[in-house]
């Protein structure tokens, strides 16, 4: 079990020295992006607003890849979502996306570095909603560049057959994602999409002195997220 609950208090300094770090990145990135947006060029200007909606699927590989892998079988797996974005005029865009990865493993124990599987199923969804700000990126081809960063909250639940109600867990935490990737034009309305995105979500397991992930000192959600995109709208 990965246990997410109770998860470990790092001491005052850390706490604010990492709140600043982070929220210093994003909102650099926001700035650069407000900057670049009132510095464009009349040729890359885009002069009207557009609101499309989107649905992706892709791969999530976690950060705590020992812990996921224990209990699931593998450090990855499907995610799939969707969301609503509004380019603004200037080539600055804003989203609002959900998504969710769901694995199906046991329970296990560790003990002096070896693994017991209990044969006990575990079922663990990760649910993320995410609001990102950025920049598209006018090259004159039909293929679109773009970036952007922002803040997300993660529901963790984690449910097992057999388990007490407090047992099971459910917990929310926020963390922090820088993305890239770019869009390709398909139709007047349709488009496609790549995209790569990192995440981070600092101390939200390796709490409980119990768990999988305090066994193996891994301590973040977060992970790397590769994902194809299908855009309904201009």
């Amino acid at each position: 079990m990965l246990r997410f609950r109770n998860p470990r208090m790092p001491s005052e300094r850390d706490s604010k020295a990492m709140c600043f770090r982070l929220c210093g990145s994003v909102a650099l990135w926001l700035g650069g992006v407000a900057v670049a947006a009132i510095t464009a060029s009349p040729a890359a200007a885009q002069t009207e607003f557009m609101l499309r909606g989107f649905g992706d699927i892709g791969s999530t590989t976690f950060t705590a890849k020992k812990s996921f892998d224990a209990v699931l079988g593998s450090d990855s797996g499907l995610v799939f979502g969707g969301g609503v974005e509004a380019v603004l005029p200037q080539r600055v865009f804003v989203n609002v996306r959900a998504s969710r990865f769901r694995g199906v493993g046991q329970r296990v124990f560790l003990f002096n570095g070896e693994q017991f599987d209990l044969g006990i199923p575990a079922t663990i969804t990760v649910t993320p909603v995410e609001l990102t700000g950025g920049y598209r990126f006018d090259v004159g081809w039909r293929v679109v560049p773009y970036g952007g960063a922002g803040l997300g909250w993660h529901r963790y639940e984690e449910i097992s057959r057999f388990a007490n109600a407090d047992e099971n867990i459910d917990e929310r935490f926020t963390g922090y994602h820088i993305v890239g990737g770019a869009e390709f034009r398909l139709a007047r309305w349709i488009a496609a999409a790549a995209e790569a995105q990192w995440a981070t979500v600092h101390d939200a397991l390796g709490g409980d002195s119990n768990s999988v992930s305090h066994e193996f000192n891994e301590s973040d959600l977060g992970g790397v997220t590769f994902r194809l995109k299908v855009v309904i709208g201009r």
